[in-house]
C-alpha cells in the first residue's frame, strides 16, 4: 500500500490528489460521524458489554477462593477484552459485508481513492470506538467494582500493547470474515455466532478454572482468550494468577499469539478480501 499523493490530469493541468494517509484520515472522520448518527447502533455497541458486566457481576459477586479478588472484579478485564473484539471484529465483519452487498465498495473501488484509504478509515473508526469502549468499562470497573488502575508504567505499557495488538488482530479478522457472508442480511448471523462461542470458551462469561481443558485449548487458538488473560494480568493482583490454566499470566505468550494473529489476519485479508459480491463476478 502506498501513501504517496496521486496525480491525475484534467485538461492541460495536473491536479495533485491527497495521498492515502490524508484520505484515510478523512474517511476515518466520516466513518465516525456516520457511526454516531445511528443512535441505536451506538447505544447497543457501548451498552452491551456494560449491561453484561452488571448482570454477571451481580449474579456472581462472592469472593474467589485463594485468588484475593471477587468474582465481580474477575469479570471487568474479561468484558474489556470482549468490548475490544466487539468494536473491531464484530463491527467490521458486519459493516463491510453490508457495504459490499449494497455495492458501496464497488463504487469506492471505481474512484481514484487508493484502496489503503478505505482500510485506514476503518482502522480509525475501530481505534476510536475501541478506546471509548475500554474507557467506559474501566470507569465502571474502578468506580463500582473496586478494580485498581495500573500501578506503574510497566502495567500501563502492558495495557497499551495488549490493546493495540488485540484490536489490530481482531480488526483484521473482522475484515477477513466479512467475505464469508453471501449477503449483507446474513452477515450478523455469520459474524456473531463465532464471537459468541469464543466468549464462552475464552474466559469472558465463565471462569477459566471451570471450563474444560479441551474447550480452553480451542479458545487458545484465537486472540480473545489471550486478550482476557493479558488484561487480567494488568488489572488483577498477582494472587489471581492461580486461576489461569498454567498458573501464570504468560505475557510473553500473549504478545506472541496476538502478534501472530496480526500477521495471520493480514494474510487472510489479502487472500480473501473482495470488493464485489460473488454474484457480481
Amino acid at each position: 500500500m502506498t501513501t504517496t499523493a496521486v496525480e491525475t490530469r484534467t485538461g492541460p493541468d495536473t491536479v495533485r490528489l491527497p495521498g492515502a494517509w490524508a484520505l484515510g484520515l478523512g474517511r476515518g472522520a466520516l466513518e465516525i460521524r456516520q457511526f454516531f448518527r445511528q443512535r441505536d447502533q451506538v447505544v447497543f455497541t457501548f451498552a452491551f458489554p456494560v449491561v453484561f458486566l452488571f448482570l454477571f457481576a451481580s449474579i456472581f459477586s462472592d469472593d474467589v477462593e485463594g485468588a484475593g479478588i471477587t468474582a465481580s472484579q474477575l469479570y471487568v478485564p474479561a468484558m474489556m477484552a470482549a468490548g475490544i473484539m466487539s468494536t473491531s471484529f464484530q463491527s467490521l465483519g458486519i459493516s463491510i459485508a453490508i457495504e459490499r452487498d449494497e455495492k458501496v465498495l464497488r463504487r469506492l473501488r471505481g474512484t481514484p481513492m487508493p484502496p489503503a484509504a478505505y482500510f485506514l478509515g476503518k482502522i480509525w473508526l475501530v481505534l476510536f470506538t475501541g478506546l471509548l469502549e475500554t474507557a467506559i468499562l474501566l470507569l465502571v470497573g474502578t468506580t463500582v467494582y473496586d478494580v485498581d488502575l495500573p500501578s506503574d508504567a510497566t502495567d500501563w505499557f502492558d495495557l497499551a500493547w495488549i490493546f493495540v495488538l488485540g484490536l489490530t488482530a481482531c480488526a483484521l479478522l473482522g475484515i477477513a470474515i466479512s467475505s464469508v457472508p453471501k449477503s449483507g442480511k446474513s452477515a450478523t448471523s455469520v459474524v456473531v455466532l463465532p464471537f459468541l462461542v469464543l466468549q464462552f470458551i475464552s474466559g469472558v462469561y465463565i471462569a477459566i478454572d471451570t471450563i474444560p481443558d479441551w474447550m480452553l485449548n480451542i479458545g487458545a487458538l484465537f486472540p480473545l482468550k489471550w486478550m482476557c488473560q493479558g488484561l487480567r494480568g494488568v488489572f488483577l493482583p498477582d494472587s489471581a494468577h492461580i486461576l489461569e490454566q498454567t498458573g501464570s499470566w504468560e505475557f510473553g505468550k500473549v504478545a506472541l499469539v496476538l502478534g501472530a494473529w496480526c500477521v495471520g489476519g493480514l494474510v487472510l485479508c489479502l487472500l480473501t478480501f473482495r470488493w464485489k459480491n460473488r454474484r457480481d463476478g
